[in-house]
């Protein structure tokens, strides 16, 4: 088990609000997901094969808001929750909102890419989690990612934690390409990597577009102890 559960925080700039209602929201509808689980997964989940046709397209945007299990939603929203909100501090709600979105649907694109003929449902908000995890590492490379591994907990710079994860991603995509799981389902890592692919992007435009910690701007680490 390896786990992000805190980090450097900014100090001042706009109070994450999205961030946190994403989290809500996410948790809001995964319990009444589980009155209705395939039904709601059967209709508002994305299926490849029927977007390459242009049909039920509103569902690459709702099955970011479903999930397949308690183990998939809470692992989302832990790092929804520690990497989400300096994204949003620094660049704003309404910005963070287009971004999130955009970056869920860069990994949408990614996976049907990969997936073009598939008729199996993809749900999960890791995409646009993946995406901001992204612009986390160019944004805030040095920040301190508090780690859980089993019995440690630890810290570490984000280019190495990010580094890592998008590193086993990719491993874990291509290892995919071999295997056929259009039909069988499994974690759709493709649209991790093209999450976190867009979010590299965007997070070098935010850089150059706004304030970043260490400079004479209103933004600064700070550490929080025993965050």
């Amino acid at each position: 088990m390896f786990f992000p559960i805190g980090d450097d925080q900014v100090r001042g700039g706009h109070f994450p609000l999205l961030s946190y209602a994403f989290i809500a929201l996410n948790v809001v509808v995964f319990l009444y997901q589980l009155q209705f689980p395939d039904a709601l997964v059967g209709e508002f989940g994305s299926v490849p094969a029927e977007t390459v046709r242009g049909e039920n397209l509103l569902t690459l945007v709702t099955s970011m808001f479903l999930h397949g299990g308690w183990g998939h939603l809470i692992g989302n929203m832990i790092f929804l929750w520690v990497f989400a909100d300096n994204i949003e501090a620094t660049v704003g709600s309404t910005r963070f909102l287009f971004f999130y979105l955009l970056g869920g649907l860069a990994g949408q694109a990614a996976h049907i890419y990969f997936n073009w003929y598939s008729t199996m449902p993809t749900i999960g908000a890791s995409g646009a989690i993946s995406a901001v995890m992204g612009a986390y590492l160019v944004m805030f490379p040095t920040s301190r990612i508090k780690v859980w591994f089993f019995f440690l907990i630890f810290r570490m710079q984000a280019i190495f934690f990010l580094g890592f994860w998008i590193a086993m991603q990719w491993m874990s995509g291509t290892a995919s390409l071999e295997v056929n799981t259009a039909q069988t389902g499994g974690t759709a890592w493709w649209a991790h990597i093209g999450g976190f692919a867009f979010g590299v992007v965007a997070g070098f435009y935010f850089r150059f577009q706004y304030p970043s910690p260490g400079e004479e701007r209103r933004y600064d680490y700070y550490k929080e102890e025993g965050y």
